[in-house]
């Protein structure tokens, strides 16, 4: 599996995962105080739900985030 950008505007980076089934949301928190990354899988995907969010204190905590749960996530579809 791979991921893909599905949107990227208006502060927001939201990657989906090939099968539809996973994304993965980045976006700087309203107070400008750190970023939210979140990742959705739905119920449908062979491994079941998941959802998890965090926050985290700035851009490269968020991207770091994105990166590990891209190779989890994408590991666990396989």
């Amino acid at each position: 599996m791979s991921w893909r950008v599905r949107r990227d505007r208006d502060g927001i980076t939201e990657w989906e995962r090939s099968d539809g089934l996973a994304s993965i949301r980045k976006r700087e928190r309203a107070d400008g105080a750190g970023y939210v990354v979140r990742i959705d899988r739905l119920e449908q995907a062979p491994e079941g739900r998941t959802y998890r969010r965090e926050s985290v204190a700035d851009a490269a905590a968020a991207d770091a985030l994105v990166d590990e749960w891209q190779e989890t996530f994408e590991r666990s579809a396989e």
